[in-house]
């Protein structure tokens, strides 16, 4: 993760840095922090940070969790907790999709990139944290950050068991999601 980083500090502008405060809980109880790349992703990042903001991110499960691959969230519109989570994924937010920012940064693991539909111009408010490296993501989804604490909250949030990862039950949750300026770099 530290060459991640390290790719990404000669491509930085001297601009603060901003990133994410999730407090995760469930099987999974802490506090995952997120630095995001605005110089990579800036629109995908304004975004997240912006749904982040307005509280959109709280209380919305992770739907979507394969051992050794990764635990995806943030659908807004149908993956809050309390609500019928059979269509927990299928969901965005009010804001619009978001054009494709396809970088040369690998998926390794704590990568956290966008999730997306078929077309690669179509994500908005889901995301995935990788738990391995997934080299075959490269260059076909957008990267926007990566976790710098909580790799054992990650390690922990309950995994899915029905069809591709879906979580069976009830899965761990985004109790409430930060954003922090001025983030480490």
């Amino acid at each position: 993760m530290r060459k991640l980083a390290a790719l990404l500090a000669l491509a930085a502008s001297p601009a603060a840095a901003t990133g994410l405060e999730i407090d995760v809980a469930g099987e999974a109880n802490g506090t995952i922090v997120i630095d995001l790349f605005e110089e990579v992703a800036p629109n995908h990042v304004e975004q997240i940070t912006e749904l982040a903001r307005a509280g959109e991110y709280d209380d919305v499960v992770f739907h979507r969790v394969i051992d050794g691959f990764m635990a995806q969230t943030g659908d807004v519109e149908f993956g809050r907790t309390g609500g019928d989570m059979s269509m927990a994924g299928m969901g965005g937010s009010d804001r619009d999709d978001l054009d494709a920012e396809f970088s040369d940064l690998p998926f390794e693991r704590g990568v956290v990139g966008m999730a997306r539909a078929q077309d690669p111009n179509s994500a908005n408010s889901q995301f995935f944290i990788m738990f391995a490296p997934g080299d075959f993501l490269n260059g076909q989804y957008t990267v926007v950050g990566e976790v710098t604490e909580g790799l054992d909250v990650l390690d922990a949030i309950k995994r899915g068991e029905g069809p591709n990862g879906a979580v069976i039950g009830a899965p761990d949750v985004m109790r409430e999601v930060r954003v922090v300026e001025g983030a480490a770099e």
